[in-house]
């Protein structure tokens, strides 16, 4: 099955009035607020995928025995849809997101799906909802397909029913801070370990990250820093984002991709684009330990984080129970700003989109 798949069109009972939608809109947050349609589609044994169904969001009926609630089979994305200067709708990827979603339902042992209905599905949500776009800076429509099992059954193996649902959230500025650059908590905690499912965007992932993100709210940081389960000294990610070093000497350095980290499509595109202004671009190991000394010595002038979330974001501050120390002057580096103009100007079609990365809607 494809994308030729048939949509059918369920009218919404009530949907939000224009000015009840527009107080919402006008100051969004992040992920609190959502708009009235949802997408949902059907997959079965036998069957592959079916009833795909564009209609009111609404809450899900599920068995008290679905595989979801006990097993965890479970898998997510998140992309944004920008407005573009001509008033059209637009999306930045998708298809690497779609590929990345399947990649994650083959480690969770959940069907794929077709990369052209994954993108025909948001297309469709983007299209009839497109009115809860908020005019705010920074402002975007962000997506989030998901995938659940939704068998009813109570022995461990792979669910023969899944449910794939599209929903949309207007959405603002991720971090709530308001400081030019982030502070970030190194975790003991570890987020993924070698042959586990640390490449995969699944649910448990984030639910293991919970109490270390909450124990660096605590302390008064933005986000928390996992360092590899084996040796517990090299830097992989931050709760949500991928990092990246801007090095004195020309480099920018960002951790390999060996299976515990999560394949970032914002990562992906950003190593594109620090090549194509000159940086010779590295994916090796970093250890915290050497962090904290090149930002002593100066080898190291920048931080950032990036993300589909949060987009680029520098890191001002790192901490944990061994001290502290200050990236720089603890605020934005040029490089990440450039970085992050060149990347933002591109999706939101203020630039030629020279790789084909922009989706029209």
């Amino acid at each position: 099955m494809s994308a030729a798949l048939p949509f059918t069109h369920v009218p919404h009972p009530a949907p939000t009035a224009d000015a009840v939608r527009a107080g919402l809109v006008a100051d969004p947050g992040f992920g609190k607020i959502f708009s009235d349609h949802m997408v949902t589609i059907d997959w079965s044994e036998g069957q592959g995928w079916h009833s795909a169904t564009l209609g009111p969001r609404q809450p899900i009926p599920l068995d008290p025995a679905a595989s979801v609630l006990h097993y965890a089979q479970e898998i997510f994305e998140g992309l944004k849809a920008y407005r573009l200067a001509d008033g059209s709708m637009a999306l930045f990827r998708p298809e690497a997101n779609a590929r990345r979603f399947n990649a994650s339902a083959q480690r969770l042992a959940m069907p794929e799906l077709p990369e052209d209905l994954f993108i025909e599905a948001i297309r469709q949500l983007v299209a009839v909802d497109a009115n809860w776009f908020p005019e705010v800076e920074g402002g975007s429509l962000y997506l989030r397909p998901f995938m659940i099992a939704t068998e009813a059954f109570l022995g461990v193996r792979p669910a023969k029913e899944y449910k794939f649902i599209v929903i949309a959230s207007p959405a603002g500025n991720y971090f709530k801070s308001g400081a030019p650059a982030v502070s970030i908590w190194v975790s003991d905690y570890t987020r993924a370990a070698p042959g586990g499912t640390g490449a995969a965007k699944c649910g448990g992932n984030y639910a293991a990250s919970l109490v270390p993100t909450a124990e660096a709210f605590a302390k008064g940081h933005d986000q928390v820093l996992f360092l590899d389960a084996a040796e517990h000294k090299w830097v992989e990610e931050l709760g949500g984002m991928n990092l990246f070093f801007v090095m004195a000497d020309g480099r920018i350095v960002t951790p390999p991709l060996t299976g515990t980290i999560l394949p970032g499509v914002t990562r992906n595109s950003l190593l594109q684009l620090a090549a194509e202004e000159g940086l010779k671009v590295s994916e090796e190991p970093y250890s915290l330990d050497q962090w904290r000394a090149d930002a002593a010595s100066g080898a190291l002038l920048e931080t950032f984080a990036c993300g589909t979330a949060a987009v680029v974001t520098p890191v001002g501050k790192v901490a944990g129970r061994k001290g502290e120390f200050t990236i720089g002057s603890g605020g934005p580096g040029q490089v990440t700003q450039k970085l992050r103009s060149r990347l933002v100007s591109i999706q939101r079609g203020e630039a030629p989109d020279t790789h084909g990365w922009v989706l029209k809607l």
